[in-house]
C-alpha cells in the first residue's frame, strides 16, 4: 500500500469516516461549521452513504430555492426562525463530536494552525477582492464578504474523505474554525465589509455565541453525557441538518425573491469565484508548507468550502434578505464543486497508488 493510500485512512481523532451534517458531523448538509467523524463502520457502507449525502444535499436545496423563488409570499414570514434553524444544525453537529476530535488538534498543532490561518485569510481577503473587482451593490458585496469570514462547512469533511484526503486534519480544523468563529468572524468582517454597510462587530458576536457555539457545546454535553444513546441516532443527525438548512435557504431565497431576478447571475459569478480560487488556493497553500497530498487535499476543502448558513443568518440578521444571497448560493455550489473536486482527486490518488 502506498503511504497516500496509508494517509487517506482514518487517524487519531477519527473513527470512522466523517459524515458532517451541516456544520457538523455526518454525510455533508453543506454549511454546517465542524464535523465530528461517525462511528466507526463498515467503509463501503459509508462511502456509498456519504456519496447520496453530497448527491442529495444540493438537489434538495435546489428545490427549497425554487419554491422560495416561486411562491415567497407563502414563506416570508420564516426570516426570525433562521436563527433557530441554524441552532438545531449547530446541536446536531455538537452531538457527532467526541473528545479524540479535540485531542487530534494537539497531536498536529503546525498543521492545523496552517489550515485555520488559511481559511480565515485566504476567504476573507477572496470576498473582498471580488466584491471590489466585481463592483458588487453594497448588500451583495457585505454578503460575499460575510461568507467569506465564516467558519469551515461540514460537508468539507466528507467530501475529503472522498477525495480520499485526511480526514483527521480536516475534522480538526473545522472544529477549531467553529470554536473560534466568534472570536474571528465579527472583527474581520468589519474589517472587511465595512466599507460597504455599518457593522456592529459586538451584536453578531453574541448572535455567533448564541447560534453556533453554545448548541455546539450543549451537543457535545449531551454526547458525553448519554453517549450510547445518542449513537442509536447519529446517522440521522446529518439528515435533520439537511433539511435545517434546506430550510433556511428557502427562508433566504423567498425573502428576496425580487433582488434575486435582478442581480442573480452576478451572485453566481461571484460565488463560483470565490469557492473555485478558495479551493484552489487552499490546496496550493498545503503543497507549499508540504504537508503531502492527502493534507493538501484537507486544505482545499477546509479553506474553499464556508459554513454558508452561519453566513445566512448573520447577513438576515445585521444587513437584509438581499445580503444572505451570495450564502443560499454558495450553500447549493459548494456542494456541487466539493463532489466534482473530490472525485477528481479520488480518480488521480487511485492512478498515483
Amino acid at each position: 500500500m502506498s503511504t497516500e493510500q496509508t494517509n487517506t485512512s482514518n487517524e487519531p481523532g477519527t473513527s470512522g469516516p466523517p459524515q458532517p451534517t451541516n456544520g457538523a458531523a455526518g454525510p455533508p448538509a453543506g454549511d454546517g461549521t465542524t464535523a465530528g467523524a461517525a462511528p466507526s463502520g463498515d467503509l463501503p457502507s459509508s462511502d456509498r452513504a456519504a456519496r447520496r449525502a453530497v448527491t442529495v444535499f444540493p438537489l434538495l436545496v435546489i428545490a427549497a430555492g425554487a419554491v422560495g423563488l416561486l411562491w415567497p409570499s407563502h414563506f416570508t414570514g420564516w426570516a426570525p426562525a433562521v436563527p433557530w434553524m441554524l441552532g438545531v444544525v449547530m446541536f446536531s453537529m455538537g452531538l457527532t463530536l467526541t473528545l479524540p476530535d479535540f485531542t487530534a488538534v494537539a497531536k498536529r498543532p503546525w498543521a492545523v494552525g496552517l489550515g485555520l490561518v488559511a481559511h480565515y485569510v485566504i476567504m476573507p481577503g477572496l470576498g473582498w477582492l471580488i466584491a471590489t473587482v466585481l463592483d458588487l451593490p453594497p448588500q451583495l458585496a457585505a454578503g460575499v464578504i460575510l461568507v467569506g469570514c465564516a467558519p469551515s462547512g461540514t460537508a468539507s469533511n466528507v467530501v475529503t474523505f472522498l477525495a480520499r484526503g485526511d480526514v483527521a486534519l480536516s475534522v480538526s480544523v473545522a472544529t477549531v474554525s467553529t470554536v473560534l468563529a466568534p472570536l474571528v468572524t465579527p472583527p474581520l468582517t468589519l474589517l472587511l465589509a465595512g466599507q460597504f454597510l455599518d457593522v456592529d462587530a459586538g451584536v453578531m458576536v453574541t448572535d455567533i455565541l448564541k447560534t453556533v457555539l453554545l448548541p455546539v457545546l450543549a451537543g457535545l454535553l449531551v454526547r458525553l453525557a448519554a453517549g450510547r444513546y445518542v449513537d442509536k441516532v447519529l446517522r440521522a443527525l446529518p439528515w435533520i441538518s439537511v433539511v435545517a438548512i434546506a430550510a433556511i435557504v428557502l427562508a433566504v431565497v423567498s425573502g428576496s425573491a425580487a433582488a434575486i431576478k435582478d442581480a442573480a447571475a452576478l451572485v453566481v459569478v461571484a460565488v463560483v469565484l470565490h469557492n473555485g480560487l478558495g479551493l484552489a488556493l487552499g490546496y496550493g497553500a498545503g503543497k507549499l508548507a508540504r504537508l503531502g497530498r492527502p493534507a493538501s487535499r484537507a486544505m482545499a476543502f477546509e479553506v474553499g468550502m464556508q459554513n454558508s448558513g452561519l453566513a445566512a443568518s448573520l447577513a438576515t440578521a445585521h444587513f437584509s434578505p438581499a445580503a444572505a444571497l451570495p450564502a443560499a448560493v454558495f450553500s447549493v455550489w459548494h456542494n456541487v464543486s466539493g463532489a466534482v473536486v473530490a472525485a477528481w482527486m479520488a480518480r488521480s490518488a487511485r492512478r498515483t497508488s
